[in-house]
């Protein structure tokens, strides 16, 4: 899809998407710095977006295969649960957010990080659970999968808020920029 055509669905539409808890034997968690936005900078679960007319084992097969080296059947992952996670940026930088319904899954694999993929993140490593849930660099939706499964309406009426702070301050911007021209 062309950026323009992408940027107007992200701007006006949800996107829905898959995110991949994968945990080692040892139960710990595999994250991704994020290089691209939104999250970008951030410690991430791997995952991304379902494309138009493509099933969810279809796209599982596809994500695993980028994301992790390897296609992994849908089925044999276990399902947590369907989140929302809303970001104050695009892929495109700031102007308007993105707003993703997200179906989550876990597998339990044993996946040498030095041969995982570059294209989403600059770097891999494992995280215990507890190191994870205290640390700034691990986004707040990464965390939410180890806190129980489903939307919780609280974590998102905050996300929402944080968003629209986001819009107010950038029409503020836009409006102080405009007065100083006149």
């Amino acid at each position: 899809m062309e950026r323009s055509l992408f940027s107007a669905v992200v701007a006006n539409t949800p996107l829905v998407s898959i995110d991949l808890v994968v945990r080692n034997p040892s139960g710990e968690v595999l994250l991704g710095l994020r290089t691209n936005r939104p999250a970008q900078g951030t410690w991430f679960v791997p995952g991304g977006r379902i494309r138009k007319d493509e099933a969810i084992r279809d796209a599982f097969m596809r994500l695993t295969e980028v994301e992790l080296g390897r296609a992994i059947p849908q089925a044999e992952w276990q399902f947590l649960g369907v989140y929302e996670h809303f970001y104050p940026d695009n892929f495109s930088g700031d102007g308007f957010s993105t707003h993703y319904v997200v179906l989550g899954y876990e597998i339990r694999l044993d996946i040498d990080v030095a041969s995982l993929p570059k294209e989403q993140h600059s770097d891999y490593r494992w995280w215990g659970v507890d190191e994870m849930l205290a640390s700034d660099e691990v986004h707040l939706h990464s965390k939410w999968y180890l806190r129980g499964s489903g939307v919780s309406r609280l974590k998102v009426q905050a996300s929402r808020l944080k968003v629209q702070g986001s819009r107010l301050k950038a029409q503020g911007s836009r409006l102080k920029a405009q007065g100083s021209r006149l």
